[in-house]
C-alpha cells in the first residue's frame, strides 16, 4: 500500500501507532475487574505486578499497563514505594453509587418502555427464573451476578449504549463493595423475588409504577448495603 502524502506531494509522517485488535492490557484489566467484582480481589487488597504477570503468562509491563488503566476509573489505587491495591470503598461513596445508579436505571427503564418487545420480556423473566434457582441452590455469587445482568438487560433495552458502559461501572464497584459483607438477605431467594414487580410494571407498560417499583427496589438495596457494611467496616469506614 503506497504511503500517504501530505499536500505538497511529501510523505505525511505518521502521528500514531497502528493499534492491536486483540489488546492485552484490555484483556488482564478484565480479569481484573472480574476478580474484584466476584470478590477474589478483596477491597484493599494489595495486587502485585509480578503475581499478575505470573498468574497470566505475561510480562509486567501490559498488567501495570492495565492497572494505570483501572486506576484511571477508580477500581485500583497506587501508593508510592507501596504499589497497587483494590480501592476500599467508604459509606459515602456507596451512597454516591447507588444515588447515581438510581437516576441511571430510572432513566433507563424509561427508555426501555418505549423500545420493550415480547422477547425483551420473556428474556428478563428468564433471568429472573435463573436468580430464583441460583437463590435456592446458595449459590451466592452467580446470584448476584444474575442480579446485576437483569438490570443491564434493562439498560440494554432503552438502547443507550454509554448508559450500559457507565452501568457495567457502577455494578463492578457495588459488587466490590458487597464483597466485603457477603450476601445482602439471609433468604437469597428474597433477591429473586424483589425483581417480580419490576417485571410485572414492564409487562403492564406502566411507567408509573415501573418508577416506583425500581426506585423501592435500588433503595431497599442501598439501604441494606449500607447497614450491613456499617455493621462490618464501622460507621466510619
Amino acid at each position: 500500500m503506497a504511503a500517504e502524502k501530505n499536500a505538497d506531494g511529501q510523505a505525511a509522517e505518521q502521528t500514531f501507532r497502528p493499534l492491536e485488535s486483540d489488546d492485552l492490557a484490555t484483556r488482564i484489566a478484565g480479569q481484573i475487574v472480574e476478580a474484584i467484582g466476584d470478590g477474589r480481589l478483596r477491597p484493599g487488597e494489595k495486587v502485585t505486578e509480578l503475581r499478575l504477570s505470573k498468574e497470566m503468562g505475561t510480562s509486567r509491563a501490559p498488567v501495570r499497563e492495565a492497572l494505570r488503566l483501572l486506576e484511571s476509573q477508580g477500581l485500583i489505587v497506587s501508593h508510592p514505594r507501596r504499589g497497587f491495591f483494590v480501592h476500599a470503598y467508604g459509606t459515602g461513596e456507596l451512597e454516591e453509587i447507588y444515588d447515581l445508579r438510581l437516576c441511571l436505571e430510572l432513566h433507563a427503564a424509561q427508555r426501555a418502555l418505549e423500545r420493550l418487545t415480547s422477547a425483551d420480556i420473556d428474556r428478563l423473566e428468564a433471568q429472573v427464573a435463573l436468580m430464583y434457582r441460583l437463590g435456592r441452590a446458595g449459590a451466592t455469587h452467580e446470584q448476584v451476578a444474575a442480579d446485576y445482568a437483569f438490570h443491564r438487560m434493562v439498560c440494554e433495552i432503552g438502547g443507550n449504549e454509554r448508559i450500559v458502559r457507565l452501568f457495567d461501572t457502577l455494578a463492578t464497584e457495588m459488587r466490590s463493595g458487597i464483597a466485603l459483607i457477603g450476601s445482602l438477605y439471609d433468604d437469597p431467594v428474597h433477591i429473586a423475588e424483589t425483581h417480580d414487580p419490576i417485571v410485572a410494571a414492564l409487562r403492564n407498560r406502566d411507567p408509573e409504577d415501573l418508577h416506583k417499583r425500581l426506585r423501592a427496589h435500588i433503595t431497599d438495596a442501598r439501604t441494606q448495603v449500607i447497614r450491613l457494611f456499617e455493621k462490618t467496616r464501622g460507621p466510619d469506614a
